[in-house]
């Protein structure tokens, strides 16, 4: 990121969600009338990414959701779902949406949100084998790939990145 300094904390029903704009009607609606029921119905968590400067102190810059989901075991590549255990499904976190107010673009806002959603997978209590992520369109997809998700081979915007690998990426570069 630039010099622009974030705070991620969890949504408050305090912040002001009606000046974000990301630029995707669904993702604003989601953000304004639907994440704060979600959370009360403890469907998903959503996490914000704050600007911390004088001028605009608080204003939600970017933000996403983290849920339970599960991902079948047949679904995975066949090389992976080889070594994993015999279970009809493995444990995963689905991280459903993420998206960046237009007034924050090209400060790398998006991975270092992406970043916090790894690192709260990875600190997380309950065990889960891997982030997972529906990439809307190819832009998407493209950003996850960059990051190294994997796809899945019968539905390939459908993509995961095993929490093994970030913790050892985490373990390597501390």
């Amino acid at each position: 990121m630039s010099g622009e300094p974030f705070l991620v904390a969890p949504l408050d029903p305090a912040h002001d969600r009606k000046t974000f704009c990301s630029g995707s009607e669904p993702l604003d609606r989601y953000l304004r009338e639907q994440a704060t029921q979600d959370m009360r119905r403890r469907i998903a968590a959503c996490f914000v990414a704050l600007a911390d400067n004088r001028r605009i102190a608080g204003r939600i810059a970017g933000y996403y959701t983290l849920a339970s989901a599960s991902i079948l075991l047949a679904d995975l590549p066949t090389g992976i779902g080889k070594k994993l255990p015999r279970y009809p499904s493995v444990p995963a976190i689905r991280m459903g949406r993420l998206a960046v107010d237009q007034a924050f673009r090209k400060q790398g806002l998006g991975g270092a949100l992406l970043a916090d959603a790894l690192h709260r997978s990875v600190r997380a209590e309950i065990a889960a084998y891997a982030l997972m992520v529906d990439a809307k369109d190819e832009s998407a997809e493209a950003f996850y790939l960059h990051h190294g998700f994997i796809p899945l081979p019968e539905s390939p915007q459908v993509l995961f990145l095993p929490l093994a690998t970030v913790e050892k990426l985490t373990a390597k570069n501390a």
